[in-house]
């Protein structure tokens, strides 16, 4: 009978402690989700709109013309991708297919290749947070989409992001297609 208690006890305290740590993490996010709105609500003038869609957040800085992109189609674009920590800095881009951005962020790759970026809105590559914050883009827009790390490489880290990144991607979307 002591024995069993021990092992409840046991299984108990696991239990708990999982649980602590998903309630550590869910602050984490909502705190990464008040950064976010503080971004876009100082940042955010005439002209330019926001739009929320499933955990992302897209601030349009310049309108785009043209046909939304829909959840099956497909999008060209550049852009450039920063850890977020209340701000979007060169100090916290990681990847980028725009040229000027690299040049600004003083990148000095040996083989960069800044060509269009082409993806389906169905593609496993494409981060959630920046599926959702594609959603309703038009040609010629540009945009700043930003989300939590939940929505982003969520518990792993990739490469120099860390885990559980809130994350930010400025794009220059130059074609879209729902065929």
């Amino acid at each position: 009978m002591n024995r069993l208690r021990t092992i409840l006890a046991f299984v108990l305290c696991i239990a708990i402690s999982g649980s602590c740590v998903k309630e550590k993490l869910n602050l984490a996010y909502n705190k990464q989700d008040d950064s976010i709105d503080k971004y876009i609500n100082s940042n955010l003038q005439e002209g330019m709109t926001v739009t929320q869609n499933n955990g992302s957040s897209r601030l349009t800085r310049v309108q785009g013309e043209g046909e939304e992109l829909k959840e099956d189609g497909s999008v060209a674009f550049y852009y450039a991708g920063y850890t977020f920590s209340g701000s979007i800095s060169a100090s916290g881009l990681f990847a980028t297919n725009h040229e000027e951005t690299a040049q600004s962020a003083n990148w000095n790759l040996t083989d960069p290749d800044y060509s269009i970026l082409e993806m389906n809105m169905k593609d496993a590559r494409l981060l959630e947070g920046v599926r959702n914050g594609l959603l309703g883009v038009k040609p010629g827009e540009e945009c700043e989409i930003l989300f939590s790390g939940k929505y982003g490489f969520g518990n792993n880290t990739f490469g120099i992001i860390p885990a559980n990144s809130a994350l930010a991607f400025k794009i220059w979307v130059v074609s879209v297609s729902n065929e």
